[in-house]
């Protein structure tokens, strides 16, 4: 539910992150089942969301996930959806997760949200097979009484034991010679230096105004190092609930600065000594910033945080912003005043020396923004009126299908920084856009091909986005919707052809009406460029 706004990018990473945790012989949870998009009374709010939304911006993700990965577990939530709770919600899990989608393995609550459920009648005959940590609405009294009331059948029991059972089976519970010892070797130099990869690969370049990055190491003698973030360790979430993770060590941003800069660039204490400042900020894990239980109460910084930067940019223009969080923040303040901002979100244990990496250009920065940073709050379509958030009893999803950049597009409003934006130390190219036939018709696919180029002399990578849009819808639908990606690593000067494909599944929609998708014939359109907001190819199909 987090990876990103987008339901396809979304799903992406969520399928490839089953099969790796599957592969290992452990079954992998998917969560939370579903609508579980606010903290704030997440416990008991009623979200009130109309079929087709619920479909296809937060069912679609599960129902991919669920038919290309096979996940073994499916985790309900706390929230109701539609006036019932999720974890006793028959339409959801018995008639959509199971019956539509072919779910195989089981459903478990969260953690104590089977407190708020009064029937366990009602719970079995939704699909709920686990609740945790304990029995509250599965007591054995409460299931005698309902049983020996006729309120369920044996079958109705059966099936929700059996799929528990089930997925024991597959991950080996049963079988004869149980493993003896779950020991294995962590924090190896492998382990440390794919937890540095991944920090380095998902970091995104935001502003570098005049090429002001990467810095050169040989020409900086001193650099001042500010920012409550420079040394603050990440490790352990406050309020991380079962995310909180407590490495043998973590790496902070001024440690990897010391690490890479060593004898040749002098650490100085006062912005004006410095050739460069580099000034971390961001949002901790504690209440009010990037955790569980509670929400955020606005987008921008803490104040003292942007009073920090705009103190040391008046001091020294020369001055980088890092950004330390993981959700989207303002920057009106202090934005236009500095030549270079990095996105680094919380880049775990690893974190300061791939920042250092980043900065210094050992790594040539290539990640893209999952989400839209908006210029404002009110920008944000949850955040038209306090129905849409944060509710009281119920909340209303009235924004509908438009959520992140889809609104965004469909409003004509420009954020902060869009969808799918992230500068790189190289610059690339689109050209030549081919589609392998100008029209498909039911199971055929389209391939769509074109060439990227890198003009400059720095190798980098580039992740190239297809968006697709339908130009006859009979009702109303998105701007565009993303599609595809490809990241495509390029030498200097070096073209490459990129290849994607595209099916009826990727033009299709929601049809609340006779509660089934459905691909119109007609045109549509492909962009293909670097970003949500930067489309500089396009070219026109039909679908018969």
């Amino acid at each position: 539910e987090y990876f990103s706004e987008d339901p396809f990018l979304t799903k992406e990473f969520a399928v490839a992150y089953v099969k790796g945790v599957q592969s290992r012989g452990v079954g992998a949870t998917i969560k939370h089942f579903i609508a579980n998009n606010q903290e704030t009374n997440r416990f008991t709010v009623n979200v009130q969301v109309d079929v087709r939304t619920l479909h296809e911006i937060y069912l679609r993700a599960f129902r991919d996930v669920v038919r290309e990965a096979d996940p073994l577990v499916v985790m309900g939530s706390y929230n109701k959806v539609n006036g019932i709770y999720a974890c006793e919600n028959k339409e959801l899990l018995q008639e959509t997760l199971f019956n539509l989608w072919g779910f195989k393995g089981f459903v478990v609550s969260d953690w104590y949200a089977t407190k708020f459920l009064k029937r366990p009648e009602q719970a079995i005959q939704a699909g709920l097979s686990l609740e945790m940590p304990k029995a509250i609405v599965y007591t054995l009294k409460r299931l005698k009484k309902a049983f020996k009331e006729g309120l369920f059948s044996r079958e109705e029991l059966d099936a929700v034991v059996r799929r528990f059972l089930r997925v024991l089976f597959r991950v080996g519970l049963f079988d004869e010679k149980p493993r003896k010892s779950f020991r294995v070797k962590v924090n190896s130099p492998v382990h440390q230096e794919l937890a540095q990869h991944v920090a380095e690969e998902g970091m995104v370049l935001l502003k570098n105004e005049g090429n002001f990055l990467p810095l050169n190491i040989n020409h900086i003698k001193s650099v001042g190092i500010f920012g409550p973030f420079s040394s603050k360790k990440m490790g352990k979430f406050l309020y991380g609930g079962s995310a909180a993770v407590v490495p043998p060590f973590e790496i902070s941003p001024k440690k990897g600065i010391i690490n890479k800069v060593k004898e040749h660039v002098k650490i100085v204490k006062k912005p004006a000594e410095a050739d460069c400042c580099l000034v971390f900020v961001g949002i901790s894990h504690a209440k009010g910033g990037d955790c569980e239980n509670f929400d955020r109460p606005g987008l921008s910084l803490p104040k003292q945080q942007n009073d920090l930067i705009l103190e040391v940019v008046e001091q020294n223009p020369q001055t980088v912003v890092v950004l330390i969080n993981g959700s989207p923040i303002t920057m009106e303040p202090w934005l236009e005043k500095v030549p270079a901002v990095l996105e680094a979100w919380h880049p775990g244990m690893m974190g300061g020396n791939a920042i250092a990496n980043v900065l210094f250009g050992v790594v040539n920065p290539s990640g893209k923004l999952p989400i839209t940073f908006p210029k404002r709050l009110e920008d944000s379509p949850a955040h038209t009126s306090p129905r849409s958030y944060p509710g009281s009893d119920s909340v209303f999803y009235e924004e509908g299908i438009y959520v992140g950049y889809r609104h965004f597009d469909k409003k004509s409003i420009a954020p902060l920084f869009p969808f799918g934006f992230g500068l790189s130390y190289s610059k690339f190219s689109y050209k030549d856009l081919l589609l392998s036939s100008s029209e498909i018709a039911g199971s055929q696919e389209l391939d769509v091909v074109v060439e990227v180029t890198n003009d400059s002399p720095v190798a980098g990578a580039e992740i190239v986005q297809l968006y697709v849009k339908d130009d006859e819808a009979s009702i109303d639908r998105p701007v565009k919707e993303l599609r595809g990606f490809k990241k495509v690593f390029l030498n200097p000067y070096e073209t490459a052809t990129v290849n994607m494909t595209l099916g009826s599944s990727d033009l299709e929609f929601f049809d609340a009406e006779n509660f089934t998708w459905r691909t119109e014939p007609g045109s549509f359109t492909i962009f293909i460029g670097p970003s949500s907001r930067v489309l500089p190819l396009e070219g026109k199909f039909e679908f018969r």
